[in-house]
């Protein structure tokens, strides 16, 4: 038996020439970089090249053994969509609204401490990022920036600015006046932090503010030389309300953070208060109910993004039961394990306002600054766009519990 083989020929330039669709060269390295990074997970990668070892670590670890940070991405994991077709999607609205205002997405930038450490562009890049996007960004009492300058760098952006409850009151009433006198619109209260969780990422890395040049780190920094000289040739980084402080996370963090702090202290911070008033590290039904009533306009159903107790229940999975029992006496958002505009998605379908989302954008920060910041937002808000399509949506309040179910978890 005779096969017939294909009748081969020399191929002509002009085949060649079709085929051949170089993307334009981008010169510069961030924009090649940013350029080439299609998800978040991308972005984390190249952030990872860029930093040293006890800086991406601070980001990206979490408590002990990391079991809540592991629980909290499994969460998301566990969601299945349920798409309707043959429906009209040409024309998506994105938008969402929070605390009465809208946002360009069901998104928030959440709360990050030291944020210049992780670029020198720091937070006033993340803010003007934000306000781009149409989404409001919540400055960290931890920050390197002060209230007042971030007002000024970024006026358009909506501000909100967080609050831990301190040993020092006098002190952290005097944050909270300076925010609303500089037209914060809403105070974020951290409220599962009496003490510091175990993140021991940070104490094998030795991890301090500024940081040290210990003979570790030295070694790691010289293979980062353009991080150490960004840090060296800008203005010193420090603690925007705290000033002078050279020890390590969690020895600030114990100074800092207040183990009686109880429900008649969130009272007095509502009283002093005068704007939006939003509850982060609410993680179980009972206690969102608890500061409703003790005046929170919005819960965050956190666990802090698992940096805090390990093994802390998982925000996804809460976030049913507190909506439920809230019944529209506030607004819900959600936060960790967010690094994925379909994870948004699937958050606003089991009754969240909006998703908080903070690694996310700081491995775009660590991996481009300020670009890369919109990089990863642009990301997020593409895959908003899409899943929204692929799910038979055209709005954000067209994203109900009927379009997702959670799938039983195999832990």
């Amino acid at each position: 038996m005779t096969h017939d083989r294909p009748h081969r020929r020399v191929p002509r330039p002009a085949d060649v020439a079709a085929l051949l669709r170089p993307r334009p060269v981008e010169l510069g390295g961030t924009r090649r970089r940013l350029a080439a990074a299609a998800t978040v997970a991308d972005l984390r990668r190249a952030a990872r090249r860029r930093v040293p070892r006890a800086v991406f670590d601070y980001v990206d670890g979490g408590a002990g053994d990391e079991l809540s940070l592991a629980r909290n991405r499994a969460g998301f994991a566990r969601i299945e969509f349920r798409p309707r077709v043959l429906r009209d999607v040409s024309a998506v609205d994105t938008s969402a609204t929070v605390l009465g205002s809208p946002c360009a997405l069901p998104l928030v930038l959440a709360p990050t401490g030291f944020t210049r450490m992780m670029h020198h562009e720091g937070e006033v890049a993340v803010a003007r990022a934000a306000g781009r996007a149409g989404v409001p960004y919540a400055l960290s009492t931890l920050g390197t920036t002060s209230v007042a300058e971030l007002a000024a760098a970024a006026p358009g952006t909506r501000r909100w600015f967080q609050l831990y409850l301190w040993r020092d009151r006098e002190r952290s009433e005097d944050l909270v006046r300076r925010a609303a006198d500089a037209g914060y619109e809403a105070l974020v209260l951290t409220v599962d932090a009496p003490v510091a969780g175990s993140r021991l990422r940070d104490v094998r890395n030795g991890m301090t503010l500024p940081p040290a040049l210990t003979a570790r780190t030295f070694v790691n920094g010289a293979l980062r030389p353009g991080w150490w000289l960004d840090l060296l040739t800008t203005a010193p980084l420090e603690f925007a309300s705290l000033r002078q402080w050279g020890g390590t996370v969690a020895e600030l963090a114990d100074q800092m953070f207040d183990p009686t702090a109880s429900l008649a202290d969130l009272a007095h911070v509502r009283a002093v208060w005068p704007g939006n008033l939003v509850v982060k590290g609410v993680q179980s039904a009972e206690d969102a109910l608890s500061v409703v009533e003790a005046g929170a306009d919005a819960v965050v159903v956190s666990n802090h993004g698992g940096r805090q107790l390990d093994r802390a229940p998982v925000p996804l999975e809460e976030l049913p039961a507190v909506v439920e029992a809230l019944g529209g006496r506030a607004e819900v958002y959600v936060d960790g394990g967010v690094l994925s505009g379909a994870d948004a998605v699937a958050a606003v379908c089991l009754g969240a306002t909006a998703v908080l989302v903070g690694r996310a954008y700081l491995y775009g920060l660590m991996a481009g600054g300020g670009a890369g910041v919109r990089r990863a937002l642009d990301i997020l808000g593409a895959e908003v766009r899409q899943t929204m399509q692929l799910l038979g949506t055209t709005s954000v309040k067209d994203l109900t519990p009927e379009r997702v179910r959670l799938r039983p978890s195999d832990r």
